[in-house]
């Protein structure tokens, strides 16, 4: 019997694996999964908990539940995958076989990466909210705060999850309001992007609301080090931002298995082929999520729709059929912008977030890059969508190429032609 073995039982993981069980006979092919975590994350969910949106029975639950009875499931951590034999290594020793392998490791914040973020001040004034343990501290913290300096801070690209940064100053904002805090907070965005986001239309947008809600924007900013005695954060040109409370997005990066087993990065991405998510120079080694380095958003909807190409393209393989499924870097992303409201934006490779509606050219009822309440709605409804839908690897009904229907296409940026002669 052959076997289909995938690294990782998070978002990317799952889904696939509640695919493929579906699909690949019985009779011919095993599935097998490994983790070494025994609870699943709803990771969007970190965002709300600094603020007392969710709390831990909203974004926890055993990984076991949501996968198929017929599905393996090795509890362990991996050490290295090893290509030439078609195995991965467990750190216990286990070695597991595969005929065909997905890579869905994922990818965490790394606070080491950058000098002092982890020295005196860390868990007390500087904190994260990519971690369920890091949401959680910063709860706590944000429970005594009276004002001051709150700065956040990106420390460099590809993040998970790259407007999950503007949404905690828009969140931040609005719960210092509600609070009565926020004529005594002063609130600063540090990025090292040239502006709130990495495509035009959208940026300009956003930096909009950013200045409306009296937010600043340093842009261009690449953190070198953190002043845990002046409170600052120093960039390598020797810039200097102050803080009295600093949230940061440390730099992310993948597995250290992947690093081990020669597979990755200088950040422990796979590189990958952006349309068939095939490993560069591997026919049986396949890699969908945040473990990519396709230039795509690290994020749960691009999972979402990675998973159907990769569908199509592990059967393909299976068979021993050309791959034929192309994946166009279809992101589909709420902006919570706080206030009962929040932004959609819908994009791919190739075209940046438009405005227009969403999904339907008339209906709607979401509106693209523009607050409103129904937006809101489905971020927090989309909650209940990824438990019961999302991740057992049902259609949404949204399928994973980007449709230009009721898209502003007139606003589409053309290259410039260039004449020769």
């Amino acid at each position: 019997m052959k076997k289909l073995l995938i690294l990782g039982a998070g978002t990317a993981g799952t889904i696939v694996a509640n695919k493929m069980i579906r699909k690949l006979p019985a009779r011919d092919w095993s599935i097998q999964i490994v983790d070494q975590d025994p609870l699943h994350y709803y990771q969007p969910g970190f965002l709300f908990m600094p603020f007392g949106v969710y709390g831990e029975k909203d974004v926890v639950k055993p990984k076991s539940r949501f996968l198929s009875k017929r599905v393996d499931l090795v509890m362990g951590a991996i050490d290295r995958i090893e290509p030439d034999s078609k195995r991965v290594l467990l750190e216990d020793g286990t070695k597991l076989d595969y005929d065909l392998l997905v890579v869905a490791t994922g990818t965490t914040p790394r606070p080491e990466e950058t000098e002092g973020m982890e020295g005196d001040d860390w868990g007390r004034n500087v904190h994260e909210f990519y971690t369920f343990e890091g949401a959680g501290k910063l709860a706590r913290r944000l429970k005594d705060w009276q004002g001051g300096r709150l700065v956040i801070n990106v420390a460099e690209m590809p993040i998970k999850c790259p407007v999950a940064p503007l949404e905690f100053a828009f969140l931040a904002d609005w719960w210092l309001t509600k609070n009565g805090l926020r004529d005594k907070t002063e609130i600063q965005y540090v990025t090292p992007l040239s502006g709130a986001f990495t495509k035009p239309v959208a940026t300009e947008r956003l930096q909009h609301m950013l200045s409306d809600r009296r937010i600043h924007v340093e842009t261009d900013f690449a953190i070198g080090s953190v002043d845990n005695s002046k409170k600052q954060i120093v960039s390598w040109d020797e810039r200097t931002v102050d803080y009295d409370l600093l949230v940061t997005v440390p730099t992310n990066m993948g597995s250290d298995a992947i690093e081990r087993s020669g597979l990755g990065d200088e950040l422990n991405f796979v590189p990958t082929n952006k349309e068939t998510l095939q490993a560069d120079g591997y026919e049986n080694i396949f890699v969908i999520g945040d473990a990519t380095d396709v230039p795509a958003s690290k994020a749960g909807s691009v999972a979402h729709f990675e998973a159907e190409i990769l569908e199509e393209n592990l059967l393909s393989a299976a068979a021993g059929k050309e791959l034929e499924a192309k994946f166009d870097g279809h992101s589909n992303c709420f902006v919570e912008t706080g206030y009962g409201k929040g932004m959609l934006i819908d994009f791919n490779y190739e075209t940046e977030p438009l405005p227009g509606t969403f999904p339907f050219a008339k209906l709607g009822p979401m509106p693209l890059l523009e607050e409103s309440r129904v937006n809101h709605w489905g971020k927090l409804m989309f909650r209940h969508v990824y438990w019961n839908a999302l991740l057992k690897g049902w259609p949404l009904g949204i399928g994973p190429a980007m449709s230009l229907k009721g898209k502003r296409t007139d606003l589409i940026r053309q290259p410039a032609v260039v004449q020769v002669g």
